[in-house]
């Protein structure tokens, strides 16, 4: 009996709550239906804000908890929580005493793939490090599979998949929180504070992403950048075999001059990434340690003239009238905002703000006064990010305009800008002030530069 038929037995005829009827706990709820379970849905959100995903859960006969109280009265055999729930909540917790599994989607798939997994975590880098990992496998002719924080949930599809399949996941902390098992190559792009508006602390933000690797063994591979202090000190610590890769300094793969190199193999020169900025160079890097032995240099030139880039990151919308108008909504921490800004040869026009994760934001201030001409600020980060500016002792150089609603700002950037100029949504904040996710944010800002 395979790991799948022992989960399928398990749930059958079972009680199961699903906190969270998002992207990835929809198909979830469905397929747990499928196998004979008996599923009741929870979700903050009303029956009329749900809509379609609603009535077609209430033709299964899904039961509900819905609204403010949605965490009341969940037990059940197995509660499959959301990522971004803490595991220490306290109606989960008494949940647990009362003798209910608390587990994921996530967890759950672990247990019961049968092919081999890469999986990437990071502060930084870990959605491009993905998909460039999956393109490579791929064009090499590899059965892949794309997913995790990134793409489709693959639970539902793990009967499709065969032993020599490759599954390509991007993890994140949350979904690492609480993870048991790690994967057979692991990569870790680099760790600087983030999402210490959930994680109580830096450290323990820094020990969910240790989970990637926590419970490897010789036989599996872990990918660290060398440059960055949390990630080395992490691979220092792994009993698998470490991979460095490094833009400082001599590595198992690093940069000299603008050559990528595999130990002393030349790889790629950057001029031929496609993508722009250094913090794409240590993104290929890492999925080029992460796919030695498996990917041709010949494939991964391939990709790295090819791809264009995942959606919302420096992504470039329009060039109207000489002005380009970049969307990087991804942009959610202070430290993307600061290798975003790089990219740009001239100062910019930025718009940037959004909701508070508790992580500091001085070090923005001097990348801003570097690289921005003016700054449009919208969002509860506003005063932090100026702030921020302020403390250079610079902030005279940079005109700052506040805005409150995000078609006002787009059109001020629209009429300041001229011929030559580049006008760049860069949050520096995560966008649950306004939005559901960075991707609303994003698609609200491509279609107001597109209607201009």
């Amino acid at each position: 009996m395979t790991k799948l038929d022992e989960f399928k037995n398990s749930v059958k005829g079972k009680n199961i709550t699903v906190i969270g009827i998002g992207i990835s706990n929809l198909p979830l709820i469905k397929y747990l239906v499928s196998l004979g379970a008996n599923v009741k849905a929870c979700d903050k959100r009303s029956k009329e804000d749900l809509g379609k995903n609603y009535d077609e859960l209430k033709e299964l006969n899904v039961t509900f908890n819905l609204g403010d109280n949605y965490l009341e009265d969940i037990y059940a055999d197995i509660i499959f929580k959301t990522p971004g729930m803490r595991f220490d909540n306290l109606y989960l917790l008494r949940a647990k005493e009362q003798g209910a599994r608390i587990t994921s989607e996530m967890e759950v798939f672990f247990d019961v793939c049968p092919s081999h997994i890469i999986a990437v975590t990071g502060s930084d880098g870990k959605t491009t490090t993905t998909t460039l990992i999956h393109k490579m496998m791929s064009e090499a002719g590899y059965r892949t599979w794309l997913g995790g924080n990134i793409g489709n949930p693959l639970l539902t599809d793990t009967e499709k998949m065969a032993k020599d399949d490759w599954v390509i996941l991007e993890l994140s902390s949350f979904q690492l929180h609480t993870m048991k098992k790690s994967p057979e190559i692991a990569v870790i792009t680099n760790i600087s504070p983030n999402h210490l508006d959930m994680h109580k602390s830096y450290q323990e933000y820094i020990d969910a992403k240790k989970n990637i690797m926590l419970y490897q063994n010789a036989d599996n591979r872990l990918i660290v950048n060398a440059d960055n202090e949390v990630t080395a000190k992490i691979g220092a610590e792994s009993r698998a075999k470490v991979s460095y890769f490094s833009r400082q300094q001599k590595a198992d793969v690093y940069l000299n001059g603008d050559t990528i190199y595999r130990g002393d193999t030349p790889v790629l020169n950057i001029s031929d990434i496609k993508i722009p900025g250094m913090h794409n160079v240590e993104n290929y890097m890492a999925a080029i340690a992460a796919v030695e032995g498996k990917v041709s240099d010949d494939v991964i030139l391939k990709i790295a003239k090819t791809f264009g880039g995942v959606e919302h990151r420096i992504e470039l919308v329009r060039v109207l009238d000489g002005v380009s108008y970049y969307n990087s909504s991804i942009d959610s921490s202070p430290n993307r905002t600061i290798n975003t800004l790089r990219v740009f040869k001239n100062k910019v026009i930025m718009i940037a703000g959004g909701k508070d994760k508790g992580i500091p934001y001085d070090e923005v201030g001097p990348a801003i006064a570097d690289h921005v001409k003016t700054l449009i600020l919208i969002g509860a980060t506003s005063d932090k990010i100026e702030e921020a500016l302020i403390k250079t002792g610079r902030a005279d150089e940079v005109l700052v305009i506040r805005k409150t609603e995000y078609k006002d700002a787009v059109k001020t950037a629209h009429d300041l800008a001229v011929n030559g100029d580049v006008v760049l949504l860069s949050p520096a904040s995560t966008s649950f002030d306004m939005f559901r996710n960075f991707e609303e944010r994003g698609n609200l800002f491509k279609k107001l530069v597109n209607e201009l």
